[in-house]
């Protein structure tokens, strides 16, 4: 879509923050499309072909190198192997905000990140509630999470005119609910660990602090680190998703020194006096090592991330079949309610109540020009908790009738959220503007990117 086309664009813009956040954003946003995409396309194959969808997911495919092998069906390759790629993309982004961004403010991040506490801690309170005295009690995890990519493409849609302190609140709020999140996952949603495999993995924790400790700014050593990790978590029964959270938080995400950034010119300066291959490889790896090594992995996968990965994982895990059984008995369950209404009401009310004690207790302030309203609307589309739910509950679920209600329960509490969310957003939006007092209308923005998307 160009900037002539007829129809709203996706718009992204996010004045006075810096270029990484920012990319970070409208990729997120753009990502927010395919995956609702690839969630309708599950949801009409399972109901149309359903046996057709059940036998390509459990396919299997495997790696064989002499005596070794490695055998996952494609399900098991998209949420074990390539949404490592995924959590690798979230650790990535803390470790870039706590180290230089959002998250190093005290008083900027103890509202978001009480707020986030209660959007954990009330949803689940209300899940235990509804399951009490069931099996399905220890599927709590699943209303932990907020589904970033869904979240901002959601404002950036449907959210208020300038909603860019709001994003970056919200999206603070994301990053340490993960955190969160992905503790649990790995604490209590493992399986029976080898600790042969596990002191393997610490073994390639240590190497990968190692290349830290020695300044080693190349990408590869890292990669190749992190995939070994990547193999020794999965073999130690601890769920190989963690590898990828791990890599993120270890890769060097601090500024390069300055003779680094300095030494950019110097090069530069020798390739236009003489355009060899030499002089333009020596260029090359000078602009890099001037970068620091997260920006330029998290560069690397989240495109990936988000426009493969992501909706991949939607399609193979949001195929549920809605015939009238299902749906009624969704409609009596106490899982699939009690889901739906942890995630809607459990995030509004956990959300806005920890922040506005947070407030009141004066450990920190809302940004900008967003007011209690916005926190409120903002804590009602967190409540779309839809890749991580739906991640833990393939986890946290074997029977496959409770899988399903399960499933149907993060769908419709997702849609609520959303749709409650967007329109108290936007009704807030008209009567409490979030852009600046007497700006001429919206900053302009950059040329669009592909789909609609534009900074």
């Amino acid at each position: 879509m160009t900037s002539s086309s007829p129809g709203p664009a996706l718009r992204v813009r996010v004045p006075g923050v810096s270029p990484s956040v920012r990319d970070f954003l409208v990729t997120e946003a753009g990502s927010a499309v395919f995956l609702l995409a690839a969630t309708v396309l599950a949801l009409v194959w399972a109901n149309v072909a359903a046996d057709s969808y059940e036998a390509f997911w459990t396919t299997a495919a495997g790696i064989h190198v002499g005596s070794w092998s490695l055998d996952l069906d494609l399900e098991h390759w998209v949420n074990d192997a390539a949404m490592a790629m995924f959590f690798a993309v979230v650790g990535l982004e803390i470790s870039r905000e706590v180290t230089r961004g959002e998250l190093r403010d005290r008083r900027t991040v103890a509202v978001p990140a009480l707020g986030a506490l209660g959007g954990v801690l009330v949803p689940v309170l209300i899940y235990l509630a509804f399951t009490a005295g069931t099996d399905a009690a220890h599927g709590w995890g699943v209303v932990m999470s907020t589904d970033t990519a869904f979240l901002v493409g959601i404002l950036a849609l449907f959210g208020p005119a300038c909603p860019d302190r709001l994003r970056l609140f919200l999206l603070t709020l994301a990053i340490v609910d993960d955190i969160v999140a992905i503790t649990a996952m790995a604490v209590f949603y493992s399986e029976s660990v080898s600790l042969t495999a596990l002191g393997l993995a610490a073994l390639c924790v240590v190497a990968m602090l190692v290349l830290r400790w020695l300044r080693v700014w190349q990408l590869l050593p890292y990669v190749v680190v992190g995939v070994l990790l990547w193999l020794a978590v999965q073999a130690s029964g601890v769920h190989p998703t963690l590898a990828g959270v791990l890599v993120g938080l270890l890769v060097p995400a601090s500024v390069p020194r300055r003779e680094h950034v300095e030494a950019v010119t110097g090069y530069a300066g020798d390739l236009v006096q003489e355009t060899t291959a030499e002089r333009e490889h020596l260029a090359e790896l000078a602009a890099r090592a001037a970068v620091p090594t997260s920006d330029r992995l998290q560069r690397m996968l989240h495109p990936w991330s988000a426009y493969v990965v992501v909706p991949l994982f939607g399609l193979a895990n949001a195929g549920i079949t809605l015939d009238g059984d299902v749906l009624a008995d969704a409609a009596r369950s106490r899982l699939s309610i009690g889901v739906a209404v942890a995630l809607v009401l459990g995030n509004a009310v956990g959300i806005s109540g920890a922040a506005t004690i947070a407030i009141r207790a004066g450990l920190g302030e809302l940004p900008g020009r967003v007011r209690y309203g916005h926190l409120l609307g903002g804590a009602v589309l967190a409540g779309i908790g839809f890749t991580i739910s739906l991640f833990i509950a393939q986890l946290a679920f074997d029977d496959p009738h409770q899988l399903a209600e399960v499933k149907i329960g993060i769908l419709a509490g997702s849609l609520v959220a959303a749709v409650l969310g967007s329109i108290l957003l936007r009704w807030l939006g008209e009567r409490l503007p979030l852009c600046s007092p007497g700006a001429d209308g919206p900053p302009p923005s950059l040329p669009p990117l592909p789909w609609g998307v534009q900074v």
